[in-house]
């Protein structure tokens, strides 16, 4: 627009409207920009600093307007957090406590539709990248003690060990899929979202079976609860910083196969007879 154009527009009431408004989208426009611009900037320094520090880890998407304080990165169907400065390296579920909402997990799935995965930001870079790692394919269960479990399912059908999140979302799906393919369960609380007092509650009480399954509700224990050893919940949290387990539900075959996260029914079915994950 010329100045006398603009002169002329200005001289009539609705001309002053017209170029008030006309100013307003300008500099709504441009307002509007400089946050994206800031976060624009932030997400390229920050892959430039990730480039320094895991060298042959492909970062494939960063997002640090999601999460106060964190940087969301992706590396495939890998998922884990960091500062904006990249110093330090967050390997882990981010929980919403407000909504009850599994974060990790849910973007997780976003990245990676066709399984619904339930272990928190596995990260398999080359050697050289740090002490980021993949939970292992195959461990031994004789370090384990009896106390620490919580057993069910039929007495006669194959085992499964399960470490669980009684606030895991997908453990509570697992804990469901699994009563109806006949196996005997045995869960291993580890306290991956905070939740050790109340693992020891479910532990403690009178009938801990029902408790578990009061506990994948929110719910607190129905049943009675006293004091009693939880040296086997030490040692389940021990073994599970051992073998790297960053998330959960991890299920182990009697055989010692890991599967990390939750599959289907028939998956599970297939696997648990001696199938391939």
């Amino acid at each position: 627009m010329s100045g006398s154009s603009f002169g002329r527009l200005v001289r009539s009431p609705s001309g002053v409207a017209a170029a008030v408004l006309a100013g307003a989208t300008v500099i709504g426009l441009l307002t509007g920009m400089v946050p994206a611009l800031a976060a624009g900037r932030a997400d390229t320094s920050l892959r430039v600093a990730l480039a320094k520090r895991l060298p042959k880890t492909k970062i494939t998407a960063v997002d640090c307007n999601k999460l106060t304080g964190l940087c969301e990165v992706s590396a495939g169907n890998t998922l884990f957090y960091t500062d904006k400065n990249a110093r330090y390296l967050v390997i882990g579920r981010v929980y919403d406590m407000e909504t009850r909402t599994d974060l990790t997990a849910a973007k997780l799935l976003e990245l990676n539709p066709d399984t619904l995965l339930g272990a928190a930001a596995h990260n398999e870079p080359a050697a050289g990248d740090g002490g980021v790692r993949a939970a292992p394919t195959k461990i031994s269960l004789a370090e384990l003690p009896a106390g620490g479990a919580i057993r069910w399912g039929p007495a006669a059908g194959p085992k499964v060990v399960v470490f669980t999140d009684f606030h895991c979302p997908y453990c509570m799906k697992l804990s469901e899929t699994l009563a109806t393919i006949g196996v005997r369960v045995e869960e291993r609380p580890i306290s991956v979202l905070g939740t050790r007092a109340l693992s020891e509650k479910v532990y403690c009480s009178k009938n801990p079976v029902a408790s578990l399954h009061d506990a994948y509700r929110h719910e607190e224990p129905t049943t009675d609860v006293a004091k009693c050893d939880t040296s086997g919940l030490d040692a389940n949290e021990a073994f599970a910083r051992r073998h790297m387990f960053a998330g959960t539900p991890i299920i182990v075959r009697a055989d010692g196969s890991v599967i990390e996260g939750y599959r289907p029914a028939a998956e599970l079915a297939a696997w648990v007879k001696g199938g391939a994950a």
